[in-house]
Formats: C-alpha cells, structure tokens, sequence
C-alpha cells in the first residue's frame, strides 16, 4: 500500500512538472503570437519571433545540461554513499555563489550596463519581429523569457534522467562482468572473455568495431535460446560444442566452405571444444577476415586454444596476431579485437619457455 502510494505521488509529480512547462511554454509562445498580430508584416514578425524563441530556448538548455550531468561519487568510506553511484552536480550552486561575490564586489552601481546591453540585443532583433520600437523590449524579453526557461528544462530533465540512464548502463555492464565471471569459474574461458568484451563495450571503454555484416544473419540458423541475431547464434553453437558429433576434420571443412556464417558456426564450434580447433584456419580468419565480426571471434577461438599450443605453433600465432596490430589496416587500437590480441600475445609471451644459454667455448687455460 505504500509503496503504491509513492509510486502515484511520483506520477503525480511528474504529471505536474510537465503541466507546469507545458504552461510556462504555452505562456510564452501565446504572448508572441499576440505580439505578431499587431505588427504589419504578422507573418514574418511570427516567424522571426519563433526562430529567436526557439534558439534561446536551445542555448538555455545546453546550458542546463552543462550545469545538470551528474558525476560519480568517489564512495569514500565516511560518506555513507555507494561507490559508483551517481550524484547531482553542484556547478549551479558554485556559480551562482561566484556571481553572487562578483555583484557584491563590484556593487550594485554597475548594474546600469544590464540594461544597455539587453537594449542593443533587442535593437538587434527588432528588424525580425516587425522593426518598430515595441519590438526592441518585447526581443528582449523574449529571449530572455526562452532562455532561462531552457536553462530550467535543460537543468531539470538532465538532473532527472540522466543519472537514470547512467545507472541502468552501469547495472546492464555489472550483469554481463558477473555472467562472465560465473562462466570462468565454470572453465569456459572464451564465453567469459566474450562477455567481458561486451561489458567494456557497454562502459565505452572498448569500441565495438566487431561489427555484424547484414547478411550474416541470414546465414546462420535461428537461435532458440536468447539473445537473438549472430551473437546469440554463436554463443548458442559454443555452448553445445562438445556436444557435438562433428570432428576436427569435419569443422575444417565446414571452414573451408566458403560461406561467412558456415565460417562463424565453425569459429563458434573452435570455441566451444578446443579439441575441434584447427590453427590454420584460425590463422586465415585473423590474418584475411571476410569481416571485423569473423576476425572477432577467431580471435576469441584463438584465445581457448593457447595451452594447447605446441611451441612452433604458438609462434606462428603470435606473428600473425602482431602482424595485424602493428598494421595500419588490421587491428585498431581501442577495439575489442584488439583487447584480444593483447591478451592473447600476454599469454603467449608469458608461456613462452625460457631460452637455455648457448654453451661457449671453454675458457682458456691460465697461464702459471
């Protein structure tokens, strides 16, 4: 019951602000449109009048959204806030207490120049809204009027909203870095890196330059679990890998046919079952992708196939994996393919066999 009853106090809330800015609006435009009745050139004094409105309303809220983009809380341990969370921005209350000095310091004589300054602004726009001498105040005034009505609907929206969205961003990024921890704890490696990659993508930390060409959904089957579209299909094909009753040799094949989604499904199969994994067409997806989407997910099979690498091997991977960062055309910086492959040349680096020092000569006799 009481949460019922908050709930429709927020309804009601929202209900009123938007009245209270629908009337505001209202209100300001009704007063132009009386304005522009009374001119010679009604038309064109509404349309100069609407153009002036509607770009100090567009100024006052950019503003508004400056002053209103909520900033993460630091969580210091006194604070009693969550670490992460989202709080109003005080910039508004910071300016106005500057302003507030400035007009104290340099006293209320100076305040002449205001009105100077807001008479040439509406001389300036008193040729659009009919070029008499009503129409230096009301320009104004009407900008004036719009600007400070943006402001607040740019202020308010923004401190309402935004932090909402950032949130829910947040919470979708938590999910996926969670699902992905659980799946490492599972053994399966690839699907955990997968869902990690998403995470950061949904931070804005990765660029998600894996990119899913349009007619890849149509070459692969229908996923019957969620989410739909390629990712799903191959998270699905992954997840039933060693399941399956296709060989090393019959992936290969399936590789090898030629069409983009049998490529996928195959690089899918790589990464559920090492054991299907074949390097040298691993190598081809990274090294000659059909597309950033198929170079993803080799990578990603390349990934679950490190430890079972022998040394010769391991190098040619590691070649071919450098080869196509330090190209200007391969792998972008800042993208999650190549946040693979810098994990992928990490483990590969750090697995690589010590090598033994090379025997010399035997050193010389000393003389006696």
């Amino acid at each position: 019951m009481a949460k019922a009853r908050r709930q429709g106090g927020a309804a009601a809330l929202r209900t009123a602000k938007w009245a209270a800015a629908g009337v505001l609006a209202g209100t300001g435009l009704l007063g132009l449109v009386l304005f522009a009745l009374g001119r010679e050139r009604a038309w064109q004094a509404l349309g100069g009048g609407l153009v002036v409105a509607g770009a100090s309303a567009v100024l006052g809220g950019a503003l508004g959204f400056l002053f209103g983009v909520p900033r993460v809380r630091g969580g210091s341990g006194g604070s009693g806030e969550p670490q992460g969370s989202y709080a109003p921005n005080t910039n508004l209350e910071q300016v106005s207490d500057w302003l507030t000095k400035v007009l104290l310091g340099v006293g209320l004589t100076q305040l002449g120049s205001l009105g100077e300054r807001l008479h040439q602004l509406g001389t300036a726009l008193a040729p659009v809204l009919g070029g008499d001498d009503a129409a230096v105040p009301f320009g104004a005034a009407l900008v004036l009027y719009f600007l400070v009505l943006g402001f607040l609907a740019g202020w308010l929206v923004t401190r309402l909203a935004l932090p909402r969205v950032l949130t829910s961003a947040d919470d979708q990024a938590l999910d996926l870095f969670l699902a992905g921890q659980d799946r490492d704890r599972h053994g399966d490696k690839v699907g955990a890196d997968d869902l990690r990659v998403r995470a950061m993508q949904q931070l804005g930390v990765l660029g998600g330059s894996a990119e899913q060409p349009a007619a890849l959904a149509g070459q692969l089957p229908p996923s019957a679990g969620s989410p739909a579209g390629p990712d799903g299909v191959v998270a699905e094909v992954r997840a039933t890998a060693k399941r399956s009753a296709l060989t090393a040799e019959q992936v290969r094949d399936l590789f090898a046919d030629g069409s983009e989604g049998r490529r996928i499904q195959a690089l899918a199969l790589m990464q559920g079952d090492p054991a299907l994994a074949d390097l040298t067409s691993l190598l081809d997806a990274i090294e000659h992708p059909r597309s950033d989407f198929e170079q993803y997910h080799a990578l990603l099979a390349a990934r679950g196939l490190l430890s079972r690498l022998p040394a010769d091997e391991a190098r040619r991977l590691r070649d071919a994996v450098a080869g196509r960062l330090v190209d200007p055309a391969g792998i972008p910086y800042g993208s999650d393919r190549s946040w693979l492959a810098e994990k992928i040349l990490s483990r590969l680096q750090t697995a690589a066999p010590s090598v033994p020092a090379q025997p010399g000569p035997p050193d010389a006799p000393a003389n006696v």
